[in-house]
């Protein structure tokens, strides 16, 4: 009887998480796969479908024998779009090295720092998401506007002489970025490093090591872990990130995000909207896939 129930605990445990991808990540990606082959139509929904089962199982088997990617090769062939992915990935990817730049000195103060001093330092990290997203990104504009919190300190210094034009830049997107998904950055680094012996370190300089090369040579390596997962929380939602772009970035900012919204809402074209959102979907996730391949083979050939 244990272990019949050890059977079914364990095919349980591995069942759940498969049922939670399929409801909350194909069954959304099948829909919206289905819309991105559909045909644009003044109607409500504004598509035509291309498959239909209430028509019959002929009629279903007839229309994928017409299958067409024609959204799909739209935007292949406009350049707005490859554009807008190439923008959205290069900003994306900026601002992931510059939260490491600026998370990981964070991470590892609090990770050395004494243990009564680190539920006080995490909760400082933490702190700003019970603030509302929304409101964070508008506070920023009243601090980079022209007229702003920022120039009006810098003028009064008398760094410079005339209000600088921030908001409405590619400059202001980086830092709404970085300031919102900073935590996500700090996080995963701090666990990994908090989980690190530090004697380590001391026996590395002990060796001769100087404390620079102690750091690069054992604690790099030690915390890629938390390295890699930071920045794949702070790069995958930023590439295809809508509120800081159009808040911060002004109408004449190029983002995949704003594309999306501007396919769905402003043109009414779901279709290339759907075919967008799939491609981006596959952008993001096609390179995660390998670079976790790659990971596991690495740690089979370390054992």
């Amino acid at each position: 009887m244990t272990r019949l129930a050890s059977a079914i605990a364990a095919r349980v445990t591995i069942i759940v998480p498969y049922l939670w991808l399929l409801v909350f990540f194909l069954a959304p990606f099948l829909i919206v796969f289905k819309i991105s082959l559909s045909f644009t139509a003044i109607s409500m929904p504004p598509y035509t479908p291309t498959f239909d089962l209430s028509e019959g199982w002929q009629a279903f088997t007839e229309a994928f024998s017409e299958l067409s990617f024609e959204n799909y090769l739209w935007l292949w062939d406009d350049a707005l779009y490859i554009n807008a992915y190439l923008t959205s990935v290069w900003i994306a990817g900026v601002s992931t090295f510059l939260a490491l730049l600026i998370g990981y000195p964070m991470a590892y103060a609090m990770a050395r720092s004494p243990d009564s001093l680190r539920p006080l330092l995490l909760m400082l990290v933490i702190l700003p998401f019970w603030t509302s997203f929304l409101i964070r990104v508008y506070a920023w504009i009243g601090i980079l506007k022209p007229e702003g919190l920022l120039n009006q300190f810098l003028l009064w210094l008398g760094v410079i002489d005339a209000p600088l034009v921030i908001t409405g830049t590619y400059a202001a997107i980086y830092i709404g970025i970085v300031y919102s998904y900073l935590p996500f950055m700090v996080l995963p680094l701090y666990a990994t490093l908090e989980k690190m012996d530090f004697s380590l370190i001391e026996a590395a300089q002990d060796l001769g090591s100087t404390p620079a090369g102690a750091f690069w040579k054992i604690t790099v390596p030690l915390s890629v872990p938390g390295i890699v997962a930071g920045c794949m929380l702070v790069f995958i939602p930023a590439v295809g990130e809508f509120v800081i772009p159009d808040l911060l970035g002004g109408s004449q900012t190029l983002m995949i995000g704003k594309t999306l919204w501007n396919e769905f809402f402003a043109n009414r074209d779901w279709p290339v909207a759907s075919a967008v959102a799939i491609v981006l979907l596959l952008v993001l996730v096609v390179p995660i896939m390998f670079f976790q391949q790659a990971q596991a083979k690495a740690q089979e050939r370390g054992q």
